[in-house]
């Protein structure tokens, strides 16, 4: 079933529940498909991996408002935010641990022959390819960055 079906379905069940919170994340979503959609003006279905990008930024950025909500003091305004990356996450396929994307960086470093930081893009376009929906492209920086600069 198709990320969009899936989407659709979790927004019967919210307007059904009357889940204000999980409704709004959802029509966003909804939404972000359908600009996705039209924005190269032709109506063509989008790929697994272009709705997994959509979502994953859906989730980055409420990540980021409520980091700045928080930073702020306003926890009020931050919590609606976590609540609906709660409710985007359950789309995504389950987060690689540090740990695991670390050892990815090193064998593509190794794999490519990378040496220094003028390599960083190299390893980072195959590492973020690799680990497509599974990690955060943060994270793979700063990983990136820290095994080339050794």
């Amino acid at each position: 079933m198709s990320l969009q079906k899936q989407v659709m379905d979790k927004m019967k069940e919210a307007m059904k529940a009357k889940d204000t919170v999980a409704l709004q994340a959802l029509r966003a979503v909804k939404s972000a498909f359908l600009l996705a959609k039209t924005e190269t003006g032709v109506q063509a279905e989008l790929t697994e991996d272009q709705e997994m990008k959509i979502i994953q930024k859906q989730v980055k950025q409420r990540k980021d408002s409520a980091a700045i909500f928080i930073k702020q003091g306003r926890e009020d305004l931050a919590e609606p935010e976590l609540a609906e990356i709660a409710i985007l996450e359950q789309f995504l396929p389950e987060a690689m641990s540090e740990e695991a994307i670390e050892k990815v960086v090193i064998e593509t470093i190794e794999k490519l022959g990378a040496s220094g930081m003028q390599d960083m893009g190299k390893v980072m376009g195959v590492v973020s390819g690799k680990l497509a929906g599974q990690a955060d492209g943060k994270t793979i920086s700063i990983l990136v960055k820290k095994h080339l600069s050794k």
